[in-house]
């Protein structure tokens, strides 16, 4: 079994080859393959990854090289991490937002629209060299903004998947609580990438026992501490949102937050440069312990477990990802991409049916679509109107002022990256 990581040398790559080494059985992998433009990077993590195969006594085989054609030559699964304009333009999606009162954020707002554009256009890119290469080969997406990105891939007809790491990490989160085995706990996991909330917490799977009552009644205290909110908003919800609802249910909390501190993306800049310098040290063969404070907690189990089922192995048999609607939220169109739990296989994840949502959560999740109806648009198609309706459509700008700043913003800063500026 052949895997190709594109944006293999980025500093999360340890930690998904500390699983693909663990969890072989799951997966058997004979050839990995780390595809990078950056090739000091991708030696560094590359000589890294070669030693935790062979501490780990796992004899696939890793293979590093710049070339994408190449890379992805016979790989039966694609996984897509990478970063277009790197930490950098991260830093930028972070700051300038705040310039006009919204949030500075990656994924989401006016800074995840511009991750968007300059990401969907090499991502496609990068599909249509996969399938060139082997149309029969799954791509695995866990590149931001998740759900934009795998709708731009589902609609030009790839075999492809979303995958966050957000519902894992309340798996694993839950099960500690509930002191149960972690695959003993089941997600009723809804929404958007990004923007979804545990309405139940089953044990045992989709039939089980919904223990969320209890969760919230035992446990209410540290689950909203994790999500830094009150407990009393979590308790009126009555559901576990993601942390990253706290953009919209504390916004402006939020931007006074994020305007009196350096960015997260400088943050992980310092901290990529000491991992780095980490990884280049030839007695390390382990993950080192800093990597758990880059993010991407459980991504490794995740993409194992998800890579397995879409192969034929023996992954589990639900799963949250990122995949068409197909009348599983009504009120949204067939071709939107949901974050939910599926059945997942070798023909594809199937969604699990889905209770009928609260107005308040309903109404969230068609107005940020309607958002990524238009934010896809604005980045295969380009222009400043385009770009300038999805940022008016985001409930987190929603001002014609705010929308117009904003472009001007966003397009000075990501000129470089969009060919129609």
């Amino acid at each position: 079994m052949k895997l190709a990581v594109v944006g293999g040398g980025s500093t999360y790559t340890p930690e998904l080859i500390d699983g693909f080494a663990r969890l072989r059985d799951t997966l058997p992998i004979t050839e990995l393959v780390l595809v990078d433009p950056a090739a000091d990077r991708l030696e560094l993590v590359g000589g890294l990854a070669r030693r935790i195969f062979a501490r780990q006594g796992h004899d696939g085989k890793i293979v590093t090289t710049s070339d994408v054609d190449a890379g992805v030559e016979g790989a039966d699964a694609v996984l897509l991490q990478l970063r277009v304009g790197g930490q950098a333009a991260r830093n930028q999606d972070e700051t300038w937002p705040l310039e006009c009162g919204c949030v500075g954020q990656e994924t989401t707002g006016a800074g995840g629209l511009a991750k968007a554009l300059r990401t969907v256009p090499v991502v496609l890119d990068i599909a249509e060299r996969v399938r060139r290469a082997n149309p029969d080969a799954w791509i695995i997406d866990f590149t931001n903004p998740v759900g934009i990105v795998t709708r731009a891939l589902l609609q030009a007809g790839h075999k492809a998947v979303g995958l966050c790491n957000v519902a894992i990490g309340f798996q694993r989160k839950f099960a500690r609580l509930l002191d149960v085995a972690p695959s003993e706990v089941h997600l009723d996991h809804v929404g958007l990438n990004h923007l979804t909330w545990e309405t139940g917490v089953r044990l045992g799977g989709p039939e089980g026992e919904n223990v969320l009552p209890r969760l919230l009644a035992e446990h209410g205290e540290a689950v909203a501490e994790d999500l830094r909110l009150p407990l009393s908003v979590v308790d009126r919800l009555g559901v576990v949102p993601s942390y990253y609802l706290r953009y919209f249910y504390a916004h402006d909390e939020v931007v006074r937050e994020l305007g009196s501190k350096p960015s997260r993306a400088a943050e992980v800049a310092a901290m990529e440069k000491e991992l780095l310098a980490m990884y280049g040290d030839p007695a390390l063969d382990e993950k080192p312990a800093l990597l758990a404070k880059r993010g991407g907690a459980f991504y490794s189990e995740a993409a194992v477990d998800l890579a397995a089922s879409l192969l034929g192995g023996g992954g589990s048999p639900y799963q949250v990802v990122n995949t068409s609607n197909n009348g599983t939220l009504p009120f949204l169109a067939d071709d939107a991409v949901i974050e939910v739990q599926a059945a997942v296989g070798p023909s594809g994840p199937v969604p699990l049916p889905v209770a009928p949502l609260d107005p308040l959560f309903a109404g969230l999740i068609a107005n940020v679509t309607a958002y990524e109806d238009l934010a896809l648009e604005a980045a295969l198609r380009g222009g400043r109107d385009r770009v300038f309706k999805a940022l008016l459509a985001h409930p987190l700008v929603g001002q014609h002022a705010y929308a117009d700043g904003l472009t001007d913003r966003l397009i000075a800063h990501n000129r470089e990256h969009l060919a129609w500026a």
